[in-house]
Parts: structure tokens; C-alpha cells; sequence
């Protein structure tokens, strides 16, 4: 469809005229700003990018890794779209693989292969074909910028010439056989899948929780922050690593305690270099007869083997850092009683004669009261050993080059939340009162509710993360760092407490319970979701809610769809500790040109088997909500900002041809 021309007065013109004159420099004749506008209308209507979203990876990089790879089915869905019945299924299973591993896939190929050059040639044609589909969205000039610097050329001939093309055939032909001949199949051939995973990809949007009990959030980390397009809303767990690196010693003994009770140390000692030796001394001198049971680590999920010995150690650790936590979180509630957090200084609350704890009325024993380092008149003292170990941990987060270019990374892409193409997304909540409406939550001594409390929280993270900043109240924000991670009226948690105490503890399962917040049921009500969106300036029809942080228990038939199809819950356990719960391994979402695509998936088992045998995950699409028509640039967000700089064009051609501006020749 042609655009109508729009006629601007003279008038109207004149009141632009500074600014118009200012375009002017960037644009100093009206052929130059035509150009623009074509080349800004061509965009306009290219098919919208493909988006995905990813929420609580909770560190399992491989099952991650591999989504990202296969881009939630997408180039699988491409390579069966392509080749149809004309390629077996063993030989798509076998391209999808090499596409997803090609470093790997190759090697097995050079041992399998009995005329290697002809495997070259024809996969290097099958490639080229799922390139031109994967890149046929985007302009030249966009597609050109992602291609390796080597190939780049000859990428971009294979990708606009034709081997069906009788005129140039011969040419297409020899740059295959080419590449062959002077060995460079193998480079190629990984420059090529990796341009493909690129592609299939225009926008990764990760809704929280990256950290937690996976072997590694730190290979996570690495791979957004090279990310060619990517935004991150902070989770609870992201928010308690951030808190760890602002110099929080409350989150940081979160951290150390999540880590240890799920054997998880690759992540603090490989992955960030933590130097884990004064804990280790620490715990094994002062627990050294302790009744550790209780702590053993949860390894069942962990790829490392753990002697005996290691998980005693590690069973000590992990009671020294629980130890740690209750005495640093009691000082916390005390430091701050506008917290309203005075129930969760634990071990105020224990009557250390009896071994007992009274909760809701009831007097109830404690699985363990052997804590030598506890003084009954002062329970949440540190000894002199505990302030110096506490001093040393507290030194080796906020000085870690590798943990600040990853806080740096999830500052510079992250937010509370983000409103992208009618999607609101954030991770967990925001607190609603028991009638529906927006709760205010006092932050730092002033008063915020809705999208207003979301903005604040977002600059107290921002403040709290800059250690160099001469900033007054930055104290305050690095402890409200901590609230944030297990306060009951935190949008990254609202829940009634964090029962880690009562879990580890007491043996009453009641007393485990965490009454959640208002907005986990409330949310279920359309009317309910249409106030929050509009609250946040998006259209009521049309748009989503996006969330994780609550494992969809898809084993007792629980559904991510909620509201009509208005809010969307995509945590369905990436975790493979969640599994269990949800009897699934995860939800991505997928939002191309023809519409939503939620997809269920099942576990990973390997990348190990996803190689040598073609393992891909199993997915299935639970949720498709497919558009009248195809979306275009021009309907997305981005397409708005290039419709408005095409009439600021207009304007300016406008100004030029009524000599209100002399072109500058």
C-alpha cells in the first residue's frame, strides 16, 4: 500500500523550523532525505522479527544453550518447511544438529563419512538454502552486519544468487566446490550456523531469574551479555546475586547457602573465582562433631561426583553459611524496623533451654539447636572468627572483575519491567490489595504503588550497584537489596515470609507455608490484568502479561494461560529441581510475524546426546494465537519511531521545496 500524502502548511512548517533545520545537517537535500524515507518505508514493511521469551533458567546453561540453538523448534520448524519429503527425517534430524553443534557435529562426520567432499558440498547447498529463509526478514544492510568478517562476501553472493539460475549456475557451483577445494568447508560451515541461530532470533527478552541452583548462571551470563539483541527483567534470584555484589553480607550468605545445598560450586569457585578455602576452614573446625545431616548437599541433579568426604565438607559449610544468614538477617530486621520484618529474626525467637520455638501459638522443637556459635543472650552476634570470615567473603564479592562485568551487563540490559510490542513484561508481581487494587509500598521512606513503585525500585538496584558512586542514600539501597530478595511486599517476591528457618528447622510442614500475594490469584481475572496494562499505557485488547517466578505445575494440570489468554506464566521448570513439581522442563514463548506461539518443553537430557545421537527437545505448542493478518516492522513499536522520523522527512521535504530551507548542494 502506498502512503497518502500528508499536505503541511506553511504555518505548521515554521513552527518546526528549528528543529527541521537541525535534520537539515543530516539530510541536506531533498534526494538524500527521499532516499531516507524509501529505505526507512522498505523497512517498514519487511515481517516483524521473531521474539523470544525465556524465564527462571535457574543456571541450567546446557538446557538453555540448547533452546537458544534451536530457537524454541524454530530452525527445526524452517528445515521441515524447506526440504518437506525430499530429505528423509534422519537427514533433517542429522542438518538441525549440525546447525545447533556444528564444532561438534563435524567431528563426527569426518568419522562416519566415506566421501567427505560430497557431504560438503551438499550440506554446504542445504545450509545456504535455511539462510536465505532465516534472513529473508531482515534488510541487506541488517543481514550484512552479522556476517563473519572472513566470509562475508562470499555469504552474501551464495545468499542472493541462485543454483537454479541457468545465468548463474556456474558461478553459485564453484564457490561451493571452491570452498571445498581449498579447505575451508569446516570454518565455513561453522560461520554459517552460527549465522543461522542468529538470525532465527531478532529479540531475546529473559523474564527473570537466571541465577540460583544450576551449575552455571555464570555461562549464562557470558553468553547475554555478547547477546546481539537482548533485555533481562530482574528476578528475585538475579536481585540477591546484584545484592551480593553491592556488599549486602545478608544476600551474600543467600547466595553461598542456595549454592551449597545444591552442591552447586562450580558456579562460586569456576565460574567467578571465589576463594571458598576460610568458609571450608571455618566450618570444619567448628562443626566438627555437629549432627550435619540436616545439610547434607541436594546432588542429585549435579553433573560433578562428590567423595563422601567433599559432602561432609560441603554439609559443614552449608551449616556455618545457614548459621551465618539467620544471625545477618536478624541484624537486618532490627536495623530496619519500617521493614515489618520483626517475625524473621529467627533466632531471637528460639527458647535455647528448651531447644523450642513458638510460631502461630504453637511450641515446636528444632531438628538442631547444636549451634556453638550462637550466644543465647545475643543470638544474632558474630564471634571475632565469624566477622572476619564474614569481612573476607563480603571483600571477594564486591571485588570480583567477573561477578562486576555481569552486574554491569544486567544494569546496562535489565530492568523491573519492560513493555515491548504490547507485552508487558516483569518477573514476579505487582502488589495489589486483597479488593484489586494497586497496594502502596513504602520504599526507602516514601510511599509507591504500580508502575510507580516499579520505576522507584528500579533506581534503588541502579543505585545500590555502583560502588563508586558518592551517592547519599546508596547504604540504604544496598540494604534494601535484601528486602527486596524476601520481603512480603517485594514485586520480585510477595509472599507473607521466606520460610528458609522454618524448612530447614522444624519438622511442621505448616509452618513451611508461604502465603503468596494478592496478585497470584487476582491475576487470573481479566479485569484485573486490563488495570495493570493499562496502568502501564498498553491497550487493553491485544496485549500480555508476561511473568515466570511460579512454576506452572503442569503434572496436577495447572495451565500458563491464565486470564484468557491475557497473562502468560512461562515458568514451567527449566530447573531440573523444579521438574519434579511441574513434569516438565520449561515454556518459551515465540512472537513472529503470524502470531504467539507458547511452547512446552520436555527435559534435556545432554548436549552430549543431543550430539552424537541428534537428541533434540521434545516440544510441544500448548498456545496458538495467530494474527488476521501478518505484523509488519511498520506495526511494531520500532516501526512507530520509523513512521515518526518518515513524517519528520516529509516535513523537511516539504521545507525544502517551499524554499523554507535552501538544500545544501
Amino acid at each position: 500500500m502506498i502512503p497518502q500524502h500528508i499536505h503541511y502548511s506553511t504555518v505548521e512548517l515554521k513552527k518546526e523550523l528549528r528543529y527541521l533545520q537541525l535534520l537539515s545537517r543530516t539530510f541536506p537535500t531533498t534526494a538524500v532525505a527521499s532516499t531516507e524515507i524509501i529505505n526507512l518505508e522498505a523497512i517498514m514493511n519487511l515481517p516483524k522479527g521473531t521474539e523470544h521469551f525465556l524465564t527462571d533458567i535457574h543456571g541450567e546453561y546446557e538446557a538453555f544453550q540448547h533452546v537458544l540453538k534451536n530457537a524454541s523448534g524454530t530452525v527445526k520448524r524452517k528445515v521441515n518447511e524447506i526440504f518437506g519429503n525430499n530429505l528423509r527425517e534422519s537427514e533433517k534430524k542429522a542438518l538441525c544438529t549440525l546447525i545447533y553443534y556444528p564444532s561438534e557435529k563435524l567431528q563426527l562426520v569426518k568419522q562416519e563419512e566415506p566421501d567427505l567432499n560430497e557431504w560438503y558440498e551438499v550440506t554446504l547447498n542445504r545450509l545456504v538454502k535455511v539462510c536465505r529463509r532465516v534472513s529473508s526478514k531482515y534488510t541487506r544492510s541488517k543481514v550484512n552486519k552479522a556476517l563473519p568478517k572472513d566470509f562475508s562476501y562470499i555469504i552474501q553472493e551464495l545468499l542472493h544468487g541462485s543454483e537454479d539460475d541457468p545465468n548463474q549456475s556456474a558461478y553459485y557451483n564453484r564457490i561451493i566446490s571452491t570452498i571445498v577445494y581449498t579447505r575451508r568447508a569446516d570454518a565455513f560451515i561453522i560461520e554459517m550456523c552460527r549465522l543461522i541461530q542468529r538470525l532465527a532470533i531478532d529479540s531475546l527478552h529473559i523474564v527473570g531469574d537466571i541465577y540460583d541452583r544450576g551449575p552455571g548462571a555464570h555461562i549464562i551470563m557470558d553468553t547475554l551479555c555478547s547477546f546481539h539483541n537482548v533485555d533481562i527483567q530482574w528476578g528475585n534470584h538475579d536481585v540477591l546475586w546484584m545484592g551480593a555484589f553491592a556488599g549486602n553480607d545478608a544476600s551474600i550468605a543467600n547466595v553461598l547457602r542456595i549454592s551449597l545445598r545444591y552442591g552447586n560450586l562450580d558456579t562460586l569457585e569456576e565460574g567467578y573465582g571465589l576463594n571458598m578455602l576460610p568458609l571450608a576452614t571455618f566450618a570444619m573446625d567448628t562443626y566438627s562433631d555437629s549432627d550435619i545431616s540436616i545439610y547434607e548437599p541436594k546432588i542429585n541433579n549435579v553433573k560433578r561426583i562428590y567423595t563422601d568426604k567433599e559432602k561432609r565438607i560441603i554439609a559443614q559449610m552449608h551449616k556455618a553459611v545457614c548459621v551465618l544468614q539467620w544471625k545477618l538477617e536478624g541484624q537486618m530486621v532490627r536495623k530496619h524496623p519500617e521493614y515489618g520484618m520483626d517475625d524473621r529474626s529467627m533466632l531471637d525467637r528460639v527458647d535455647w533451654h528448651k531447644g523450642t520455638i513458638e510460631i502461630e501459638g504453637k511450641c515446636l522443637p528444632l531438628c538442631d539447636t547444636d549451634f556453638p556459635t550462637v550466644d543465647p543472650s545475643n543470638p544474632t552476634k558474630l564471634t571475632p572468627e565469624e566477622e572476619k570470615l564474614v569481612a573476607h567473603l563480603h571483600a571477594s564479592f564486591t571485588n570480583n572483575e567477573k561477578l562486576m562485568k555481569h552486574v554491569e551487563c544486567l544494569l546496562r540490559h535489565g530492568s523491573m519491567y519492560l513493555s515491548v510490542n504490547g507485552n508487558l513484561m516483569f518477573h514476579a508481581s505487582i502488589p495489589l490489595t486483597a479488593d484489586g487494587a494497586f497496594r502502596t509500598v513504602r520504599v526507602m521512606g516514601e510511599d509507591f504503588a504500580g508502575s510507580a513503585l516499579l520505576d522507584r525500585i528500579d533506581t534503588v538496584i541502579q543505585t545500590a550497584c555502583r560502588h563508586n558512586a558518592d551517592i547519599p542514600d546508596r547504604e540504604e539501597s544496598v540494604d534494601y537489596m535484601w528486602y527486596l530478595w524476601c520481603g512480603p511486599d517485594s514485586p520480585l517476591f510477595d509472599k507473607s515470609k521466606m520460610a528458609t528457618f522454618e524448612r530447614y528447622l522444624i519438622d511442621d510442614a505448616q509452618t513451611h507455608h508461604e502465603e503468596k500475594g494478592a496478585y497470584y490469584t487476582l491475576s487470573n481475572n481479566e479485569a484485573v490484568c486490563d488495570m495493570i496494562l493499562e496502568e502501564f499505557g498498553l491497550p487493553v485488547e491485544g496485549s500480555h502479561i508476561i511473568n515466570g517466578h511460579v512454576p506452572v505445575k503442569t503434572i496436577k494440570g495447572e495451565n500458563p494461560v491464565k486470564a484468557g489468554g491475557k497473562r502468560l506464566v512461562i515458568d514451567g521448570g527449566f530447573s531440573k529441581a523444579y521438574q519434579s513439581q511441574t513434569g516438565i522442563a520449561g515454556y518459551t514463548l515465540v512472537y513472529h510475524s503470524r502470531g504467539f506461539q507458547l511452547v512446552q518443553h520436555e527435559p534435556f537430557e545432554s548436549q552430549q546426546k543431543a550430539i552424537e545421537e541428534g537428541q533434540d527437545i521434545i516440544s510441544n505448542t500448548v498456545l496458538n494465537e495467530y494474527n488476521e493478518r501478518r505484523l509488519m516492522v511498520r506495526d511494531t513499536d520500532q516501526g512507530k519511531i520509523l513512521a515518526g522520523q518518515v513524517s519528520d522527512l516529509d516535513k523537511l521535504l516539504a521545507a525544502y521545496r517551499r524554499g523554507l530551507i535552501k538544500e545544501d548542494n
